[in-house]
């Protein structure tokens, strides 16, 4: 994939990743516990991941952190998304490759749990408040059912990218 190409597709990636997170901002929690969300985003973090490189799908991630953070106007929301986007694109840095693709959502289940457990100690940072470590079961138990959610949307879109050779890590081209 030429370097052009490549960043062509990091910019639509990134525009996809930010319309996605603006959708979902509109679709109601799924458990009425604050913090909770789907995390739709995150399938395309994972893709570009497997398809792109680690270091590809951080500048996409920090790309729709910041952009996003600009679109709501919430600094302190940027805050909370840099942390448990980090802490996630830590965890599935370190697990991509390890697992095949069959258990992409393996992976994407332990991004979800970082990025709450990131989002909940940044909370308990700003806040000075450890009693909100008692949202970490709540928030462990919608991580699994997200993350696995998320993680197989993530594993069909890679399925379905590679058949048109949409695939750096191959050295493939279109």
């Amino acid at each position: 994939m030429s370097k052009t190409r490549k960043l062509v597709f990091m910019a639509l990636l990134t525009a996809l990743e930010l319309t996605v997170w603006v959708i979902e901002g509109q679709i109601p929690a799924p458990v009425p516990v604050p913090g909770v969300k789907l995390g739709l985003a995150s399938v395309v973090t994972l893709t570009a991941m497997v398809l792109l490189g680690r270091r590809e799908a951080g500048g996409i991630l920090l790309a729709r952190v910041l952009l996003s953070a600009l679109f709501a106007g919430n600094v302190s929301a940027l805050l909370y998304s840099a942390t448990g986007g980090a802490v996630s694109w830590c965890v599935m840095a370190l697990l991509v490759g390890r697992f095949p693709e069959k258990l992409l959502w393996v992976v994407s289940v332990l991004g979800a749990i970082g990025h709450n457990a990131g989002q909940l100690a940044a909370a308990v940072a700003v806040t000075g408040t450890p009693a909100l470590l008692w949202y970490g079961p709540a928030l462990l138990a919608a991580a699994i059912v997200t993350g696995a959610f998320t993680g197989l949307g993530a594993m069909y879109l890679v399925r379905a990218l590679k058949k048109y050779q949409i695939n750096e890590a191959h050295g493939k081209e279109s």
